[in-house]
């Protein structure tokens, strides 16, 4: 595997935290570095995936065609390996989710279907098929429709674009059964096809929007405040998005509510039957940001400073206990058999899936044990 170490940008330093000796702080300010730039090149990675895929669907839009549909979900999967690891810089106030973050534009969740399309035993449901209320399918009302009305009335993003893609699964064993002939034979073909495109559209630039946030060299962007921040602080932050991470939201929202209830909808890529690499990518992601390294989608490696460098420099057995608590998190994880809606059906909690939220609660709580050993405060749930 090729390797390609990027080397520390030269931000302002940040003041060293009161009491550490001069090897904490440099690994402090080390690891904060390196978190910048695994945040930008995983940004970079997403963005660039999303862009074959916008490619993907503007063809198959301009051409319809069986294999240009298929070529436009195999874009679709792709897109998301690098995109759900960059779910571990979420939770911290960070421009992905605070109060101006795209975050609800691009993977929000569940999506009521009949929002935006036709579903089973309503022909006309859905923005698609309401020509009259909606003349023009843009971006601008996209946005503006985005969660009108409800939570569930999701518009953009991800999984607005598998909707389109695979259609409602109906299936016990595989995914959604659209068919490409939706966008040539059925009625409203022509604005679904813009609506696919328009999403896709939105969605390079919103995660354009995120790499200019962490890109190098901008005095003014969130990259340079958070390299020049108290060292705690932006810590804390790194901290607190694995932590929420692994324990609230994976172990959490996404895995044990569709295991209590056992509702398909319930299941975070639904029409794809994406969702156990969903959950293994979010993990990956966790691990990356505490070892400090992150794999390219083209195969090039980035190794620095990370969160269990610097804990080791206070305590090296709670940096190798977190670590292992991570990897055990990451093998059940991997253990989860596809596809994931299969899983919650029984309840069985000596189940692979019910073992992997057990290992993921306890890695969130070791987290949070963790920081607190570093002097700080962090919530995972």
């Amino acid at each position: 595997m090729a390797s390609s170490c990027i080397k520390d940008e030269e931000d302002a330093t940040p003041p060293p935290p009161t009491g550490d000796s001069p090897a904490l702080t440099a690994a402090k300010t080390q690891a904060v570095a390196n978190y910048a730039n695994i945040v930008l090149a995983s940004d970079e990675d997403a963005l660039s995936t999303a862009q074959l895929l916008k490619t993907a669907i503007d063809a198959f839009v301009a051409a319809p065609s069986s294999s240009g549909f298929e070529g436009c979900k195999q874009a679709w999967l792709a897109s998301r390996l690098p995109y759900l690891q960059t779910e571990a810089y979420r939770f911290a106030d960070g421009p992905i989710d605070n109060a101006d973050g795209p975050e609800g534009l691009l993977n929000a969740w569940p999506l009521d279907e009949a929002y935006i399309d036709y579903v089973e035993g309503n022909p006309n449901a859905g923005i698609i098929n309401a020509p009259l209320m909606y003349p023009e399918i843009t971006g601008e009302v996209l946005i503006a429709l985005n969660e009108g009305g409800g939570e569930t009335n999701i518009s953009t993003g991800y999984h607005a674009i598998e909707f389109l893609l695979w259609g409602q699964d109906q299936s016990a064993t595989g995914p959604g059964a659209r068919d490409w002939s939706d966008y040539t034979a059925a009625p409203n073909a022509d604005r679904r096809g813009q609506y696919l495109k328009v999403c896709a559209e939105l969605l390079t630039g919103h995660l354009q929007y995120l790499v200019s946030a962490w890109a190098t060299g901008a005095s003014g962007n969130y990259r340079a405040s958070f390299n020049s921040a108290n060292a705690n602080t932006s810590l804390t932050a790194m901290l607190q998005g694995i932590g929420f991470l692994c324990k609230g939201e994976l172990a959490g929202q996404r895995m044990f509510v569709a295991f209590d209830t056992q509702e398909q909808e319930e299941e975070h890529s639904c029409f794809s039957d994406n969702t156990h690499n969903d959950i293994r990518m979010d993990i990956q992601g966790i691990e990356n940001v505490f070892l400090g390294t992150y794999t390219r989608a083209d195969g090039s490696t980035i190794m620095g400073t990370g969160i269990k460098d610097v804990v080791a420099l206070v305590n090296n057995d709670a940096a190798n206990t977190t670590a292992a608590m991570i990897t055990e998190a990451k093998d059940r994880c991997y253990a989860i058999p596809a596809p994931f809606d299969q899983q919650i059906i029984g309840g069985d909690q000596s189940g692979p899936l019910y073992q992997a939220i057990l290992a993921l609660r306890s890695a969130g709580d070791q987290l949070a044990a963790t920081a607190a050993n570093m002097g700080l405060s962090i919530t995972v749930e």
